[in-house]
This record gives structure tokens, C-alpha cells and sequence, in this order.
């Protein structure tokens, strides 16, 4: 595997850790429910797109961090994750 193709799968990777990330702070830390109880509003709503395209938020700060620091790669990476989670909600949603 080439230097770039790693550089590219390190930023992947980290997008969709932080948007797990922002996915767990938006149940445990801005909900007024409980964890398991917002879960399963969620499930009921058939609210999986807003909550995925709100979590996707620290993808912004991920990607502005590598853009700062010049990594290139990895910033395309983030930018590859984050088009993909939002075909993910566009699909959730319209489904």
C-alpha cells in the first residue's frame, strides 16, 4: 500500500471515528433523554438522517485540523468519509 493510499485511509478512518464520536455526544450530552431512551425515539421517528448529519459536525474541525497542519492526504480522506456519510443520510432519509 502507498504512502498516499495509507495518508487517505488515516483520514477515512478518523472521519468515521469522529463521527461515532459526535453520534455518541449527541445521545449522551445534548438529548434531555436518557442514552436508551433517545435511541429508541430515534428508532420510532425514523430519525437516523438528522442524527447522522448533526454528528457528522466534528468531521468540520477534522478536516480544517489537517488542512492546517498540510496534511493534504488525510484531509482528502475526511473529505471522502464526509460524502459518503451524507449519500448515508440522503438514503435514510428518502427511504
Amino acid at each position: 500500500m502507498g504512502i498516499i493510499k495509507k495518508e487517505i485511509s488515516i483520514g477515512f478512518v478518523i472521519s468515521i471515528l469522529a463521527t461515532a464520536c459526535g453520534v455518541f455526544l449527541y445521545l449522551q450530552y445534548f438529548s434531555k433523554y436518557g442514552f436508551e431512551e433517545t435511541i429508541l425515539m430515534i428508532q420510532k421517528g425514523n430519525l437516523y438522517a438528522q442524527v447522522l448529519s448533526l454528528a457528522a459536525l466534528p468531521n468540520l474541525f477534522v478536516f480544517f485540523i489537517f488542512i492546517k497542519k498540510k496534511q493534504d492526504y488525510r484531509a482528502r480522506g475526511v473529505l471522502m468519509a464526509s460524502i459518503l456519510t451524507a449519500l448515508v443520510t440522503f438514503v435514510l432519509k428518502f427511504l
